[in-house]
Parts: C-alpha cells; sequence; structure tokens
C-alpha cells in the first residue's frame, strides 16, 4: 500500500470500489405467519449472495463485493457465472486486505440445483490480523534542513502524535488516517503548501507485520505579508487590521488566522469574516486575504430569560457602531427584573495598534435584597485592553449610593453601604486555559487594585483589592475545578463607601445553595448588608456521561462551594453549599444545572447559568 511502486515482497491494496446500489431481493411466496417484502415493485434478482465471515469482513463485503452488481442481470448463463465466482476470489481478498488481513481462507460455493434459485457463499476465515512493525516518518524541505528550534519542535511533535504506532492493527483506514492527520500538522504551522513526497505500506503477509515510511516534504517557510481587505464601507479601514491583530513579517500559523477570524467574527462589528492565504503566492511575503461581511450601523435586540436568582426579565439593547462625529461605538440596555433592574450606556472606541481603547460608561441600577433597597449610580471613564490572553484595564470612577428600607433608620450608612466616592482602578486577567469557553487543563488569575476617596462633608480615604483564581487539572477521569476568589476594604470604620465598592456573595457563580447576594453582614434590622472583607472557595469534580462507550456533551459534577463576608478579616466564617449537576457543551458556550444545598440556610436550590465565567 503505498503511493509510489510496491516492492515484490509487499502486499498492494486496492481500494474498495463506489459502493453498488442496494440490492434487491427478489418477491417469493411468504408462508403464513410471516412478513415478507413490502415494496410494490421488488426488482427480479439473478441469484442471492450469503457472506459468512466475522462481522466486520461480512459488512465490509456485503456493502463492496463487485458481485453485487451482477445480481441484476438475470440471463446470466453457468459460464458466466462460473467466471463471475472466479474473479470474486480475488475481490474478496482485496477487500479483506485493507482490514488487515493478508492470509484468509476464502472458499465461495455455489448452492442450488438445476431448477432453483442459485445461492452463491461466500465463506472467509480472515486469520490473525495484521500488525504494524517499524514506522520510519522523515521529512524534505525547510522543515528538514532549518536549524530553527521550532521547525525541530515541530517534527517531534508530528512523530510523537503518529497515529499508527508499532503494535496496532493494521487496516487501509488507519493508514490513511494516520498519513491524513501528520500533513495536517506538517501544514497547520509555517508550511501550509507541505504535502506527503512518498509513503509505502510494506506488508510481510506469512509474518503479519506492515512496515511504514512516510517522507514529508514540507516545502519553504511562509511568513506573513501586507493584509488586504474586502468588504469594507461604511466603518474606519484601520479597524480590521487591528481587530484581527496579524504582523506583517510573523511566520504563518493556521491557528493564528482562526483566531483572528473569531475575532473579527465576534466584534459585532461584522457578520461574517473569513481570513486565508494562497500558498501559490509569494513564501517570503504571503498576503493575507480577509473578506468581511459588514453588520447593519445600528441594531435592536429584545431580550427575554429567566434565572434563578432575579426571576423573570426583560430587555432591550440598542447597538450604534459609529456615532457621528467621533465613530464610538454606543450599547444602551435597559433590563427590567425583579431584584435588579439596571439601565446603562457604555461608549467605546475603536483599538488602536496595542489594542488599547477609550471607553466611557454610565449605569443606574436598583438592587432588592428582601428588606433593603439601594439605588446605585456609576460613571466611569478610561482605556481597556483585550489581548489573546492578558486583559488589561485602567480608570477613573464615580460610585453613588442610596439605601432605603424597611428597619434602615437607625442602621449606620456605613452599615448599609450608603455613600458615593471617587476611585483610580486598574484590573489585569490572564487565563491560561488550553481552550476556550471548554478548558479542560489550565489556569487564570486576576487582581484589582482601586484607591480614592469618600465624597461628602467627611471624606476619607480608602483602598479597595481583590484577587482571582481558577485552576483546572485533567484527572484520569475527568477532571477536577478549582477556583477562589478574596477581596479587602481598608478604610476606616467610619467611612460612608458606597455598596458597590463592598462585598457581598451568594448565587449562581459564587456559593451555590444560597441565594444572589444572600451572605454578607447580619444588620441589626436583621437585613444583609456589604461588608469590607470577601473570601470564596469552591472544588468542582467534572465527570463525563458517556453514550455508548463513547464521552458525550454532557458532564455529571460533584461540588461543594463555601464564601463569607465580614467587616473583619478575623471575622469571616464560611457559609457551605455542597450539591451536583450537569454540564452541557452548548453551541452557546457551557450550560449549567446544579442542585445544591446551603447547610448555612437549610434549604435546596436549583442554580442555572450559561457561559464560562472568569
Amino acid at each position: 500500500m503505498s503511493s509510489g511502486a510496491v516492492p515484490p515482497s509487499s502486499v498492494q491494496q486496492t481500494a474498495p470500489p463506489p459502493e453498488p446500489p442496494p440490492a434487491k431481493v427478489e418477491a417469493e411466496p411468504t408462508p403464513q405467519g410471516l412478513v415478507g417484502p413490502t415494496s410494490a415493485a421488488t426488482e427480479v434478482t439473478a441469484f442471492d449472495i450469503v457472506v459468512r465471515a466475522p462481522d466486520p469482513v461480512r459488512e465490509m463485503l456485503e456493502r463492496h463485493l463487485e458481485l453485487q452488481r451482477y445480481r441484476a442481470v438475470t440471463d446470466l448463463d453457468e459460464v458466466e457465472l462460473e467466471r463471475l465466482i472466479v474473479l470474486a476470489e480475488r475481490n474478496v481478498r482485496n477487500l479483506v486486505g485493507t482490514l488487515g488481513y493478508f492470509s484468509p481462507d476464502i472458499r465461495i460455493t455455489r448452492e442450488g440445483g438445476v431448477n432453483q434459485r442459485q445461492v452463491i457463499v461466500v465463506a472467509v476465515d480472515p486469520g490473525e490480523t495484521t500488525r504494524i512493525g517499524p514506522v520510519a516518518i522523515t521529512f524534505a524541505g525547510d522543515i528538514a534542513t532549518t536549524p530553527d528550534a521550532d521547525a525541530s519542535t515541530q517534527r517531534n511533535n508530528i512523530q510523537r502524535n503518529w497515529r499508527l504506532p508499532t503494535g496496532q492493527p493494521f487496516t487501509q483506514d488507519a493508514w490513511s488516517s494516520a498519513k491524513t492527520q501528520a500533513l495536517r500538522q506538517l501544514v497547520a504551522r509555517r508550511y501550509p503548501a507541505g504535502k506527503v513526497g512518498s509513503s509505502l505500506a510494506d506488508v510481510d503477509a506469512p509474518n503479519r507485520t506492515a512496515s511504514l515510511s512516510v517522507n514529508l516534504d514540507s516545502g519553504p517557510l511562509y511568513r506573513l505579508g501586507p493584509m488586504q481587505v474586502s468588504g469594507v464601507e461604511r466603518y474606519d479601514p484601520v479597524l480590521v487590521p487591528r481587530l484581527a491583530r496579524l504582523n506583517q513579517g510573523d511566520i504563518y500559523d493556521l491557528n493564528q488566522l482562526v483566531e483572528a477570524q473569531q475575532r473579527l467574527a465576534s466584534s459585532g462589528y461584522f457578520d461574517s469574516a473569513y481570513v486565508f492565504i494562497n500558498p501559490e503566492n509569494d513564501p517570503q511575503a504571503v498576503p493575507v486575504q480577509v473578506q468581511v461581511r459588514e453588520a447593519r450601523l445600528q441594531k435592536i435586540i429584545l431580550g427575554v430569560g429567566v434565572t434563578t436568582d432575579s426571576g423573570p426579565r426583560a430587555s432591550v439593547e440598542h447597538t450604534h457602531h459609529r456615532l457621528p462625529g467621533i465613530g464610538w461605538r454606543a450599547v444602551t440596555k435597559l433590563q427590567l427584573e425583579k431584584k435588579s433592574p439596571f439601565a446603562q450606556t457604555e461608549w467605546t472606541s475603536i483599538p488602536d495598534e496595542a489594542s488599547w481603547r477609550w471607553g466611557a460608561l454610565a449605569r443606574a441600577e436598583r438592587t432588592r435584597d428582601k428588606e433593603l433597597i439601594t439605588d446605585a449610580q456609576r460613571l466611569r471613564f478610561g482605556r481597556s485592553q483585550v489581548g489573546d490572553r492578558i486583559d488589561r484595564n485602567i480608570y477613573l470612577q464615580y460610585d453613588r449610593a442610596t439605601v432605603r428600607g424597611a428597619g434602615v433608620v437607625g442602621s449606620s450608612a456605613a452599615d448599609t453601604g450608603e455613600g458615593s466616592a471617587l476611585t483610580a482602578n486598574y484590573v489585569w486577567t490572564g487565563r491560561y486555559f488550553d481552550s476556550l469557553p471548554f478548558p479542560s487543563s489550565g489556569y487564570a488569575l486576576g487582581f484589582e487594585l482601586g484607591g480614592g476617596t469618600t465624597l461628602g462633608e467627611d471624606r476619607q480615604p480608602f483602598t479597595r483589592t481583590v484577587g482571582r483564581w481558577m485552576g483546572i487539572k485533567t484527572l484520569e477521569r475527568g477532571r477536577i475545578a478549582m477556583r477562589a476568589e478574596v477581596g479587602a476594604v481598608l478604610s476606616k470604620d467610619t467611612a460612608r463607601i458606597p455598596s458597590t465598592q463592598l462585598f457581598r456573595t451568594g448565587g449562581d457563580n459564587t456559593v451555590r445553595g444560597y441565594g444572589y447576594r444572600d451572605i454578607g453582614i447580619q444588620l441589626p434590622n436583621g437585613a444583609i448588608g456589604p461588608g469590607r472583607f470577601e473570601a470564596v472557595g469552591s472544588v468542582e469534580w467534572q465527570r463525563p456521561i458517556t453514550l455508548k462507550g463513547q464521552p458525550s456533551e454532557f458532564e455529571n459534577t460533584l461540588f461543594i462551594d463555601a464564601g463569607a463576608v465580614a467587616d473583619k478579616a478575623q471575622d469571616l466564617r464560611p457559609s457551605v453549599g455542597i450539591g451536583t449537576g450537569l454540564r452541557w457543551r452548548s453551541p452557546i458556550g457551557p450550560l449549567q444545572i446544579d442542585l445544591a444545598y446551603g447547610l448555612k440556610a437549610k434549604q435546596a436550590r436549583l442554580h442555572i447559568s450559561v457561559g464560562f465565567v472568569f
């Protein structure tokens, strides 16, 4: 089995012929109590075929045996039928060889008398399967001659990931699949014009071994050249290259082109995007072709939904992708729900060459926490940068909160989180997972650092810090997902810090088994207020659910969550939730359905959420 000439010592295999039309069975009188063919126009056939062999061999022969195509020839004489039987043995031998059986025992016989219907019986004892012997993977072209360490790594990865190693059963499909996978790894990076230079499967039929050799010709090294964009009419021409983030002179990498395409498609500016190169162009500076279809300049989205934390909700969102005069994008949203309705508008510029963009936000919200109703307003202005793995955000922010509700009178403003403040903030997030939004290993970490002053008659300085971490580790069965978050606001006890700068926790993505923001400070009036210190942790065992022996898109989880909020670090006392859940790798991201029991609340709660959050 080779791409070139086959040496005498090897056994050459032929590809299966095109699949014949489904065989028809001649209609015959049906004995009483049995069900016969139901087709009104059953085709008459000259003979029947019975295959007696192990299931994989039988299925192959029933589908591809050349005898099948002659069953419709009803005027075959005895000489022609005998000739077909003789030719069938070679056909059977070749077909069985594609499954790795090169010394089969084949017997083809006829049954039926002169005036009886003829039945051709194909009996095959395939014997032992042929297994892979020595494997030689060699290279030609730039990948074989360059001293570049990256090329050496690529060669080693191709050899290490070879899918048909010594000792494995040999089949034609496995042989073709292994070569295809090796070529896919070659052309995915550096060498898009790579090809299989030659390949040979040298089969020793008596010893039932197959020696494999493959030569991969990389061709020349490719570097990215200028970007050629088509389809941009209403937006700034610099938008596409700044969102794509492909640098001229970089070594070709298919994953980078795919990520650039995803960034363009998910940016909101384009309904579709296609990024590719033509390997026939100059390898030293191959042009990057970008074809986009622009989204409408404005759009309105109406939404309805329900969450276990906040109940039903409805929203309306308006987007203007290019505001007249400044060219910024404005996204304005109004959301109505029982616990936390809000109105927000956010304006952002297009990114600069370093992917930084200016942004401004205004938000007003009302949060109902049982006895407490908090009205909060926020203004923000700053810059943000979204990278392949790292996000940064620098901004000034104004917060104001007023609190009312039954029994609030008598509680201090510092306790309830009423006040206003001006802060300067820096946020850094790094994600180092193997894939998103369905990671199976890796980690992420982030931190927030802010400092500012309360406003009003008694101004007090304060600082706010938050640290987050998530880690996912693959196990022999499933994986463990762990997360942790700590936060602290440092100031004098009398400082009137707005509740939007303080901490409360509990709910779908924090501590399951408790309601949204149900974990906080117990106020004198019995209400739950925000605190200045927070600690949250979770451990979750995620196990795939198998269907018919194969992993499915569903997972079962067992988890334990814990969280605490206090005004002093030494007063942190965890509220614990335990439970089990179901995960589905849906087209829009991970769908989580969890049933959790809060040990302190002594209550079970159902939690539903969509998306990967960090």
